[in-house]
């Protein structure tokens, strides 16, 4: 995403002040500051540039009731899902547990989100900037907010801006983010989740394809074959991008830095590792994420002496739809074809420990149908 010019990041529209929702309100309610000091030195001392992190109730609580019930356990905000997979593959050395507590003040906590940072301004990721002169916006734009924190997967795989690989079906209808992800889900319920696939009213595609399994539907036999046993991108997933191996550490300046070892497109089927009521398939696809047992090391070793407490395939939702893709153009395409489950050869041997759960045994891959023809 291309930066905004200075003078873009931080002009203030007058429009604002006919804004029948914000325009009565002055700048030093939310922001501080001190606006009948005539010296702008110390006028500004105390400014608060985003009102909304990490606190909102005292900048959007009076009007919105439901940011003081649900702000601190917003996932965008909490960022809890992290901090509980960390947690779980740290050591349990009180010490060790600080180190990594501060890696991760240094590294993992700065994609976090805000009420400003959806509504008013782009994300401190992407260096900020308001989106349109502070003007509050009811529902974020797409690829200024939402894909620029979720851009080197979601963005170039639901855009089609991977090479040989298609948009997903969703966007050639010009659907945006907000078609499947709501308010309601993006401020949260109150509730605290160990993951975005545990979160009530998230999304699923029978909210919108309601009639797959009536009887007059569309391939009606083969969804009902599948309920259960395979997620729906099990069959309508293209290939997506893969990581491996991050590494965190600080340069000599102190400047906090990241690198990954490399990534691959690649489309692997593996055992669910959060069956649940609501994701009872047996079979998902598995994007392999950049976990490292060495991480941290630039911080303390051994910091993740628990690392095989959770597999490094983990489930994935890729958002590259097709109604057509290679392993749905028969059912031999996808049965007795090993190469696209998730099989003990195709994990680091360092890595099969943590894996063990999602990797698909031969005997559990779906034989060939006879009848198809080859």
């Amino acid at each position: 995403m291309e930066p905004l010019a200075p003078h873009e990041k931080i002009f203030v529209d007058s429009d604002i002040v006919d804004d029948e929702n914000h325009g009565e309100i002055a700048c030093h309610e939310c922001h501080g500051g001190n606006p009948d000091d005539p010296n702008w030195k110390t006028a500004h001392k105390g400014v608060v540039k985003d009102p909304t992190y990490p606190d909102a109730t005292a900048a959007c609580g009076d009007c919105h009731d439901e940011i003081n019930e649900n702000y601190q356990k917003n996932l965008h905000v909490s960022l809890r899902p992290y901090k509980l997979i960390i947690d779980e593959r740290a050591s349990s050395n009180t010490v060790v547990r600080n180190k990594v507590g501060c890696a991760m003040n240094n590294h993992c906590s700065q994609c976090h989100s805000s009420c400003g940072q959806c509504h008013i301004s782009r994300p401190n990721s992407v260096e900020g900037g308001f989106l349109d002169g502070h003007l509050f916006q009811k529902k974020p734009p797409m690829q200024e907010v939402c894909t620029a924190c979720h851009g080197s997967r979601i963005q170039k795989e639901y855009l089609g801006e991977h090479e040989g690989l298609l948009p997903s079906i969703h966007r050639e209808k010009y659907m945006k983010c907000d078609k499947c992800h709501t308010g309601k889900e993006m401020h949260g319920n109150g509730k605290d989740y160990a993951s975005r696939y545990m979160v009530e009213n998230g999304p699923k595609c029978v909210d919108c394809h309601k009639d797959i399994y009536k009887r007059e539907a569309k391939n009606v036999i083969t969804h009902r074959i599948h309920k259960d046993k395979a997620s729906c991108y099990v069959c309508h997933s293209q290939p997506y991008n893969n990581c491996s191996s991050c590494h965190v550490g600080k340069d000599k300046k102190g400047l906090a830095f990241y690198k990954t070892k490399g990534s691959w497109f690649d489309f692997k089927i593996g055992l669910n590792p959060l069956k649940s009521e609501k994701r009872p398939e047996k079979f998902v696809t598995l994007r392999h994420v950049p976990a490292d047992k060495r991480t941290f090391g630039f911080y303390v070793k051994d910091a993740f002496s628990n690392f095989d407490a959770l597999p490094t395939w983990k489930m994935a939702t890729p958002h590259n739809i097709r109604l057509k893709t290679t392993q749905n153009a028969s059912c031999n395409a996808c049965h007795g074809n090993e190469s696209l489950f998730l099989l003990e050869k195709d994990v680091e041997e360092n890595e099969k420990g943590a894996n063990k759960n999602v990797i698909v045994p031969v005997n559990l891959i779906p034989k060939k149908q006879k009848w198809q023809p080859k």
